[in-house]
């Protein structure tokens, strides 16, 4: 493809715009944050503590090998502690500045990046995402499958995929390994589609014009359908801005938040902070998770380093994710910097999907799970509060109404009855004591 002068020179003016405007100074100025006694921030630390006995004991049973909690309000650190061994061996205890893979942690940071440039004008949100990569255009839902040789046939959609529908899983692609239809599995296993990360030498963009060409469950729009939508949008933003992927959500992500520990693949002197995904043997004992053809757990120390999976790559800590975390509390500020409109941050809580989820299921917006009012009778908790988890055990929720963060990452692979999630967020909400 030739280029001519003048698109040259605009490419690079936008490439240059973008670099300068996808995070701006702002007028409203809130601090970094740093650590408070709870009583400061109207938080019980008798009961706090009590998220200790919590750990200890899901650990001495088996439900889990070890485990970080970390616990904000008002962009204060009141709580945060590690519990339990880091590795299999026991032979490193867990560390409060340990490292985790966050897998679908990863989505509300990529889906922040692209609101970021939705923010500069650059596309609309219901605009086919074939506009942008050109393999979508003839995008095909599944018919019929054969078992025998995981041939198909499709039918083309009535409907095409947009970007809206890709940042709210309801495009109609599937997930590969984890997806819940057995059909979708084996057509993207027989394509050789990536849907975690890869220590192969292959990039976001091979991988998803691949799985352009692949069926969809159903018509765009039609249902939740949780997917790879979040790694066609890593890709997408790679088009708009001129930048791979890694080094876009560096410049204008990371970097601006302070987030010096989340990464796709680890810098070199890092990885011994790494923790290490523990499953069970048949006498019950942790050992190391070696992973399988599809998941190699030596990710992300080794590997080719240029897959970089906007739905799952991501490595972080607990205080990284909640500066992320704290800028959407901030309405999309953090220390004088601004990434999102405090009106772009409203407008992504509002629920996006309708009543797709189910009835008491809550609710999905543009970057995360959203609690209903439905959902407030069912969980207990605020109602607005946004929260996700990902594939190795680490969760987090943030309750705006309240100003309060919790954070509980582990690595584990197996059922092995771990409740601690959920006791956590239950401990957390009971020590507000204002």
């Amino acid at each position: 493809m030739r280029y001519s002068t003048s698109s040259l020179s605009l490419f690079f003016f936008c490439a240059f715009s973008f670099s300068v405007y996808a995070q701006t100074t702002s007028v409203k100025q809130t601090p970094p944050m740093t650590t408070a006694a709870p009583a400061a921030e109207g938080m019980s630390d008798e009961r706090l503590r009590l998220i200790d006995k919590m750990a200890v004991d899901a650990i001495e049973s088996g439900q889990v090998p070890g485990m970080v909690a970390l616990v904000a309000r008002n962009g204060k650190i009141v709580y945060h502690k590690a519990f339990g061994s880091a590795t299999a061996d026991g032979s490193r205890p867990q560390r409060k500045d340990d490292i985790f893979r966050i897998a679908s942690q990863s989505k509300a940071i990529t889906s922040t990046a692209v609101m970021m440039l939705w923010e500069q004008g650059l596309f609309n949100l219901d605009e086919p995402i074939a506009n942008y990569i050109s393999e979508f255009a003839d995008a095909q839902v599944l018919d019929s499958f054969n078992e025998e040789d995981s041939s198909y046939t499709t039918v083309p959609t009535e409907t095409p995929i947009t970007i809206r529908h890709l940042i709210t899983h309801t495009s109609g692609i599937g997930y590969g390994i984890i997806d819940g239809d057995d059909r979708i599995r084996k057509i993207y296993q027989k394509a050789g589609i990536t849907d975690l990360y890869t220590l192969d030498d292959v990039t976001i963009e091979e991988n998803i014009k691949m799985l352009a060409k692949l069926p969809l469950h159903h018509e765009p729009g039609e249902k939740f359908t949780y997917s790879e939508g979040l790694d066609v949008l890593g890709y997408f933003i790679e088009v708009i801005s001129g930048q791979p992927f890694d080094e876009y959500l560096r410049e204008h992500i990371f970097d601006p938040l302070d987030m010096d520990d989340t990464w796709f693949y680890l810098p070199e002197g890092m990885e011994s902070r790494l923790t290490e995904v523990q499953t069970k043997n048949e006498s019950g004992e942790w050992i190391t998770y070696t992973g399988t053809k599809y998941y190699d757990s030596s990710y992300p120390v080794n590997g080719a380093r240029t897959f970089f999976s906007g739905g799952a790559g991501l490595s972080s800590t607990v205080e990284d994710y909640a500066k992320f975390l704290q800028m959407y509390l901030n309405k999309g500020e953090y220390n004088g910097i601004r990434l999102l409109s405090r009106k772009t941050v409203d407008y992504m809580m509002t629920n996006q999907i309708g009543d797709l989820l189910g009835n008491g299921q809550g609710a999905y917006g543009l970057a995360f799970g959203l609690e209903t009012d439905l959902g407030n009778i069912r969980s207990g908790v605020s109602v607005g509060t946004f929260s996700w988890g990902g594939y190795f055990n680490t969760s987090y929720w943030a309750d705006p109404q309240e100003q309060l963060i919790g954070i509980i990452m582990k690595q584990t692979r197996g059922n092995y009855g771990d409740q601690s999630s959920g006791k956590f967020g239950v401990l957390v909400r009971s020590a507000v004591d204002d």
